[in-house]
């Protein structure tokens, strides 16, 4: 039997474990961590299932606040100084992805095909893996303090027009009716039905997981470090305690994978976008559907611990220190977003977390055969939309590994690009 090694144990390599189980294969899981633990971007995450997440996070004149990002360590967008020179290559490739309309309209309909029935999919996968509960299709909710502030993001709803994506507008008398306890400066809402969300996807991915390995799936608990390939075919996964044997490799390490794609023979500039979230543990009062404020750009989602508020976006590498002042300001928005939480809210009720959004210049992520091993698959890279396109990026990984076309075709992530 082929033996198929995945490299990482966050959400996509749990959907990808499972596709290729399903597709014959026998799996061996190489991941040094504990699936959906707290070292994971798939633990920490805005919980959305948002198949209208079209828009790359870098649109036309993004170039004119790099000063912004530079002088404002707490700005929903900040760049530390001191990794300024390490990451000059892929903020340049970062702007001119969003230089034009042209460009992020292709990437926004490049997007789309991984996003669709999103919350469906994850429904069946959570249903498979005892934990339907976690999955809920209630739709996601904009909200803006007017009208004028939602048609100042025109560019951005258009291109979820031209996608396919649709909504319901939602004056204010509609708004209060739907949301009662949210904060009355909000006036303007936007609702996508289509959308869903994870009510804890650590142990969503967690429980995925468990049903691979129940399913037969070995785990190896070992970090991979590179591939041993001879002869044009991958022989073994290298890793910190030596060597797994496997016919086939998966590369799906998050952050960490560029290392892995260059040893397959792929460049692919990849970059931490540190986000942050804070969690009030038992808030009584918050959304009843899962909401973004236009003045805040974070999600905000009661989940099974608490009241979860996510976002930001940090360019400062792997290696530093986490800047807990922005959790501190995702904490601060909930209170005033929430009239009713307490004023007096006890520390220890807030617990806050950072993690790392493997992302791409062009907001693409990387999946598809390498370039110097046809015996290994990328699957990384997904940015701020790791969570929704797990299912149907490993469906791409599935086809690939079944030597069968994939759907959707997966040429527009191919590693190729950034030749």
């Amino acid at each position: 039997m082929t033996q198929v090694a995945i490299l990482g144990g966050g959400i996509q390599g749990a959907c990808c474990a499972l596709a290729a189980q399903a597709e014959g294969f026998s799996v061996t899981l190489v991941e040094p961590g504990e699936p959906g633990g707290e070292q994971a971007a798939s633990y920490g995450n805005g919980c959305w299932l948002s198949p209208q997440s079209v828009v790359p996070p870098s649109l036309p004149g993004l170039w004119r606040k790099v000063p912004r990002f530079l002088s404002d360590p707490l700005g929903p967008l900040a760049i530390r100084w001191s990794y300024l020179p390490r990451v000059a290559p892929w903020l340049i490739r970062y702007l001119w992805a969003g230089w034009t309309e042209a460009k992020v309209r292709r990437t926004a309909h490049a997007l789309r095909p991984l996003l669709l029935d999103a919350p469906a999919l994850h429904a069946e996968l959570a249903a498979q893996a005892g934990v339907a509960r976690l999955i809920e299709r209630k739709g996601l909710l904009y909200i803006y303090p007017s009208r004028k502030d939602f048609e100042a993001e025109a560019l951005a709803w258009r291109l979820r027009a031209e996608t396919g994506v649709r909504w319901l507008e939602l004056g204010e008398d509609e708004l209060r009716q739907r949301e009662p306890e949210l904060d009355r400066r909000y006036r303007f809402g936007v609702l996508v039905e289509e959308g869903g969300h994870c009510r804890d996807p650590g142990a969503y991915v967690a429980a995925l997981v468990a049903l691979a390995e129940r399913q037969g799936m070995r785990r190896v608990r070992a970090r991979a470090t590179g591939l041993r390939i001879a002869g044009g075919r991958l022989r073994a996964v290298l890793t910190e305690q030596g060597e797994v044997a496997a016919d086939r490799a998966v590369i799906a390490a998050g952050a960490r994978s560029a290392p892995l794609a260059r040893a397959a023979g792929d460049a692919v500039p990849l970059e931490s976008e540190r986000g942050y979230h804070a969690v009030i543990e038992g808030a009584a009062v918050g959304p009843r559907t899962p909401m973004m404020p236009s003045d805040g750009k974070m999600a905000v989602t009661m989940t099974e611990s608490g009241l979860r508020c996510a976002g930001q976006v940090e360019i400062a590498g792997l290696e530093a220190a986490p800047n807990w002042q922005r959790a501190h300001i995702l904490r601060d928005h909930l209170l005033r977003s929430f009239p009713g939480l307490p004023r007096d809210l006890d520390p220890a009720r807030v617990k806050v977390w950072m993690g790392h959004r493997p992302s791409t210049p062009d907001g693409l992520p990387v999946i598809g055969p390498a370039s110097g091993c046809a015996d290994v698959i990328h699957c990384f890279g997904h940015g701020h939309v790791g969570l929704v396109a797990a299912p149907r990026s490993a469906a791409i990984v599935a086809a690939l590994l079944a030597g069968r076309a994939p759907v959707p075709d997966p040429a527009p992530y191919s590693a190729s690009r950034f030749r």
